[in-house]
């Protein structure tokens, strides 16, 4: 939550072109000394509060995909879509099929460990959540040998690998969250120090888990690399999951991926006759040799609830008066949690700042566009589902893009605005990838901000919301908003209000619209959004990642054919 930005004046913004500094400089391959100056309209705080609140209301029981609440959104987004005057962009539909596959995991077992000196029990939920991503109605993990692979990387491109030499066919392994080096200060080192890289991810995790033919694949938690306390754990992983339909019904996957608490890891280590710390010291150095926690056996097993579902992305064009084949994209996800973990007797994760304000913030932009009239290149609204379970809407629509990739100019991403109030201050997240950084500099010099860093990059946000599914093919996609440095508080504020959502509101049901008590720093995000994405639609210019870029490659190659 560093979306906290320095309120704006309602009045219409003029982004001057003297307002470009030395960093925009810096990236004359893409003109950034001659990007176009835009007005910024009026933008409708009424429709923004209303959409969001709509949206995160009891009626659409969280905005599950595949259930009532979906086929709500569906139709009161493109009622919306449509009164904003965008036209239908999937070939005259307004929606995109992504079909799904809705797992619900019934009937779980204790996960127990057994063999060593004493047996350990982890309780469902309380000590542990499993989940398969496997489309079988049962899923049972017996007498499995068990292995710690610190933090389950393999990198050849770093010459690390945590399973060299290890052969996990059939075994459960446990893993450290996050990277190597993620306690260092700095973000540079072998994994970009505290910095979290696609590496520390807990997606990533378990992907090279399942290549290396492991049966179970177990995170530890441990709050502060995690980046989120096991209240975040649990209420996410302990409902319905979702997955993107395959041929193979995930049979390539492993059996069982989960999340277990610290302490009870430190049990388990310890029945084995091992110290957990010296482990997770030894881990953190290259040459880190897996170690078999010997004699101990892993057994959990859990019925699975399966249904298919169609979910839908929902998709909006204002097309471009001059080079309509051109498209700069703006996504946010529709969708949230459903029915979660009841706090005091709710059990409806309504999602208001995450993410109905990011879908209210695209029909707000939306509108502007209409009355600012269409701009050179085409404006793609685009409001994905399954963001919460994995990206899956937006990895399904850079897998099979309306609009070509080649031809998409770039893009930037809306997941969860700013709720606590104007600040000074801008975070651009990944920032130094792209030659988008110049576009946000201009617009902040000419509002007086100032752009900074991540304050938490161990928290890998880039690789955590919509943007990264069109960004890992190639398309520039920015992803920024306010910092923590409040107008009314400063940085403690920021930090205090930061703090308050993560362990009140975030992914749990106190995300309501009531508890939204303060729309500008909403209002001065959305001018940068528009700013920024109309900056895209003027131009005839292409921008690209930097140089040594993990993406550059692969725009470089979709550009080439064009």
């Amino acid at each position: 939550m560093y979306r906290i930005l320095k309120a704006a004046p309602a009045a219409a913004i003029l982004l001057s072109l003297a307002a470009c500094n030395g960093s925009a400089d810096k990236s004359a391959a893409t003109g950034a000394t001659a990007l176009p100056d835009v007005e910024v309209p009026d933008l409708s705080l009424a429709t923004l509060q209303d959409v969001t609140r709509e949206l995160s209301s009891d009626a659409y029981e969280g905005r599950a995909p595949g259930t009532p609440g979906e086929q709500k959104t569906v139709d009161y987004l493109i009622k919306k879509f449509t009164e904003a005057g965008l036209k239908p962009g999937n070939n005259g539909s307004w929606t995109q099929d992504v079909p799904l596959v809705e797992i619900t995991a019934k009937n779980p077992t204790p996960l127990t460990f057994t063999g060593g000196k004493s047996p350990v029990t982890l309780q469902y939920a309380k000590d542990y959540v499993a989940f398969s991503y496997r489309v079988q109605p049962k899923t049972e993990i017996k007498d499995s040998d068990v292995v710690f692979v610190g933090y389950g990387i393999n990198a050849p491109e770093k010459g690390w690998n945590d399973y060299a030499g290890l052969d996990v066919k059939g075994k459960t392994v446990i893993i450290l969250v996050n990277d190597p080096d993620w306690q260092t200060a700095e973000a540079k080192g072998e994994f970009n120090g505290r910095a979290m890289t696609y590496y520390g991810r807990w997606t990533y995790k378990y992907e090279e888990a399942a290549r290396q033919g492991a049966a179970a694949a177990l995170i530890v938690h441990d709050t502060e690399p995690a980046a989120y306390g096991w209240n975040v754990v649990e209420s996410s992983n302990t409902g319905t999951q979702y997955l993107a339909d395959s041929e193979n019904g995930g049979a390539d996957q492993t059996k069982a991926n989960g999340w277990i608490q610290l302490d009870k890891a430190k049990q388990l280590v310890a029945s084995a006759g091992k110290d957990f710390d010296a482990l997770r010291e030894a881990a953190k150095k290259k040459g880190f040799k897996a170690v078999p926690l010997t004699g101990v056996k892993a057994s959990l097993s859990f019925d699975n609830q399966i249904a298919r579902k169609m979910s839908r992305n929902i998709v909006g064009v204002l097309p471009g008066a001059k080079r309509p084949d051109e498209y700069v994209l703006y996504t946010a996800h529709w969708d949230h949690l459903g029915r979660c973990t009841p706090v005091d007797g709710d059990d409806i994760c309504n999602g208001a700042v995450d993410n109905a304000s990011g879908v209210g913030g695209l029909v707000t932009l939306a509108q502007a566009y209409q009355q600012a009239g269409a701009p050179d290149r085409s404006v793609v609204f685009l409001a994905v589902t399954a963001e919460e379970s994995g990206l899956l809407g937006s990895e399904y629509y850079a897998k099979n893009p309306i609009f070509p990739l080649a031809r998409t100019v770039g893009g930037v991403n809306m997941d969860a605005l700013n709720s606590a109030g104007p600040a000074r201050d801008i975070v651009v997240v990944g920032r130094g990838k792209s030659d988008l950084d110049a576009y946000l500099e201009k617009v902040a010099a000419a509002e007086k901000r100032t752009l900074v860093d991540e304050p938490t990059p161990e928290k890998g946000f880039y690789y955590r919301s919509d943007h990264f599914s069109l960004a890992k093919r190639g398309v520039p996609m920015i992803d920024f908003g306010s910092g923590q440095d409040l107008v009314e508080g400063g940085k403690e504020a920021g930090k205090k209000a930061a703090e308050d959502y993560e362990a009140n509101r975030y992914h749990a049901p106190g995300d309501e619209y009531d508890a939204i008590k303060n729309w500008d720093g909403m209002l001065a995000d959305l001018r940068l959004y528009y700013a920024v994405g109309r900056m895209m639609a003027m131009t005839d210019k292409w921008p690209n990642w930097s140089e040594g870029d993990e993406f550059r490659a692969a725009r470089d190659k979709s550009r080439a054919g064009q």
